[in-house]
């Protein structure tokens, strides 16, 4: 049977992290409410009375600016079907644009937006005043869709009507194969990913090199050379789009040197962790404590395990994020954690946030393979495994047994799933109820100082680390080992097998317990034979 770990060491010949998809906002923070659409309107623009009145003028001075734009540079103009893939027209007009940097094509599609609506309110004395809200409303959008210098393909969409929302499409990949680019490096694309790389080293670093700074002189780049709705007084009154990020996506790409080692590693990543979905099992991959008040996703904490022809993919789901690993092209392994809500992790929107959001999606990816590598192949050496079942002795500290089976042991264990992804560890009180609740007994009665000779005992094993300077610990890969490989033993294992042996065999698989039968059956037997009887 293959196995994961041996997959991924000997038969992987390309892995790199990168930024993917960024679908990135842009809102003007001094144009979302009433009071400042007013001052906007009224002050800014010099009108006496705020009215909607004024919206149709600022509308068509916008979309005018853009059919002149269209025709001086001589851009195709397509107004979106309804129901038309968007990505499929773009990619036929990028196959017959040639120039090194400029607008492909300009788009045009009706969709909902969060804008303005104003209500006539009429005075005793015939007096008129308007008051505005913000309300979905449809209105036509206008995506420019791009060819950058350093980031390729791209789009930026516009909206037509106050308070002009936009939305940034970039893609971390194609950034890094500008760069190579330009440097003379050779390499060989997969889809928007790479297959090979003539110096992976050079390729890591400046998939590394990404920082925000980049994505703000994108779009500063493009304001300056596109329509746009605003003028630059506007601009100088502050009335300026400010970007926030809305959807991030972090990938490791991990190319097979053949094609077969992709599909064993499925079959194994499939058969072992179809409960990646449960809540204890989501949080070994999610750097985030779950607690009562987490909420659950629309659907509830899930793993589903898809297969679109014959390509299988995994999807683990976490509040409004998720995490997936596919085989892309059949050629490589994709691990992808997509943010769509930086605020699940307790993280801020603003695009110099996005660092912070990277190393977090990295540390997802490996978390994730880290799991599954050292969860399929868990077992421990005779000599390992006798060393846990006896003391320890470190220097003068001494450790008691960590014996396979104790109660206390076990349910110590298990608990320790719960906390391998803490970034900045756990502490005794995250632990404890946990373990108390294994163990069927009062939190009372299992008390601090218990855990903490239990969190010393595993200390001095090598099973956690305590942080320097702090009360945290954090789960070495050994202490995951460890802990999976007794609860594997005996949650798989033993426990069927006892049930096994009682009368209350109802409840163990129906193969299972068909083979104890014939064992029974067999046993007779013999017993007959010998003409033994039971006795009386």
């Amino acid at each position: 049977m293959p196995n994961i770990d041996a997959i991924i060491r000997d038969h992987v010949t390309l892995s790199i992290t990168c930024l993917d998809r960024l679908y990135i906002n842009g809102y003007m923070p001094t144009l979302q409410t009433s009071g400042q659409l007013c001052y906007f309107l009224r002050e800014h623009l010099g009108n006496p009375i705020p009215s909607p009145a004024l919206f149709r003028p600022l509308h068509d001075r916008f979309v005018q600016a853009v059919e002149r734009f269209v025709e001086r540079e001589q851009v195709p103009l397509v107004h979106f079907e309804r129901g038309q893939r968007k990505d499929d027209l773009a990619q036929a007009y990028r196959a017959r644009f040639t120039a090194p940097e400029g607008v492909v094509f300009v788009g045009v599609a009706q969709e909902k937006a969060s804008a303005f609506k104003a209500h006539k309110h009429v005075g005793p004395r015939g007096g008129v005043q308007f008051d505005f809200s913000r309300q979905p409303v449809a209105v036509n959008h206008y995506y420019f869709y791009l060819h950058d210098a350093q980031w390729g393909p791209a789009f930026v969409k516009i909206g037509s009507y106050l308070p002009y929302p936009v939305k940034l499409c970039l893609n971390g990949h194609e950034w890094a194969k500008q760069q190579l680019r330009r440097a003379g490096i050779a390499f060989e694309s997969l889809d928007n990913g790479f297959l090979s790389c003539a110096d992976p080293q050079r390729l890591q670093t400046l998939c590394d090199r990404l920082r925000p700074d980049d994505v703000q002189r994108f779009f500063a780049r493009w304001v300056r050379r596109l329509p746009w709705p605003l003028t630059a007084h506007d601009h100088a009154a502050g009335f300026r789009h400010q970007l926030a990020l809305w959807q991030v996506e972090v990938s490791l790409t991990q190319v097979f040197d053949q094609a077969v080692q992709g599909r064993h590693f499925f079959e194994e990543v499939i058969r072992d962790n179809l409960d990646l979905g449960r809540p204890d099992r989501v949080s070994l991959l999610f750097p985030h404590r779950l607690t009562r008040r987490t909420p659950p996703p629309v659907h509830g904490y899930r793993t589903r395990v898809i297969t679109d022809g014959v390509a299988p993919s995994l999807h683990v789901e976490y509040k409004r994020s998720h995490v997936k690993q596919y085989f892309k092209e059949n050629r490589a392994l994709r691990t992808e954690t997509t943010i769509n809500e930086p605020r699940d992790f307790y993280i801020g929107k603003g695009v110099a946030h996005l660092g912070h959001l990277r190393r977090l999606g990295q540390q997802i990816n490996r978390k994730l393979l880290e799991i599954e590598r050292v969860g399929h192949h868990c077992g421990l050496s005779v000599d390992a495994l006798e060393r846990l079942q006896r003391p320890t002795c470190t220097g003068a500290q001494r450790a008691s047994a960590l014996r396979f089976g104790d109660p206390r042991v076990m349910a110590m264990l298990h608990a320790l799933c719960h906390f391998t992804h803490l970034p900045h560890g756990f502490r005794n009180r995250d632990l404890r109820p946990h373990v108390a609740a294994l163990l069927g007994i009062d939190l009372a009665e299992y008390t601090p100082g218990r855990l903490t000779y239990d969190l010393r005992r595993l200390r001095l094993k090598g099973l956690i680390a305590r942080l320097p300077g702090t009360n945290r610990y954090t789960v070495t890969t050994y202490g995951v080992q460890v802990a999976l490989f007794y609860s594997k033993v005996y949650l798989r294992i033993l426990r069927p097998g006892w049930l096994a042996i009682t009368p209350a065999t109802d409840d163990i698989p129906r193969p299972l317990r068909t083979a104890f039968t014939r064992v029974t059956a067999e046993i007779h037997r013999l017993c007959d034979e010998a003409r033994l009887r039971s006795a009386a």
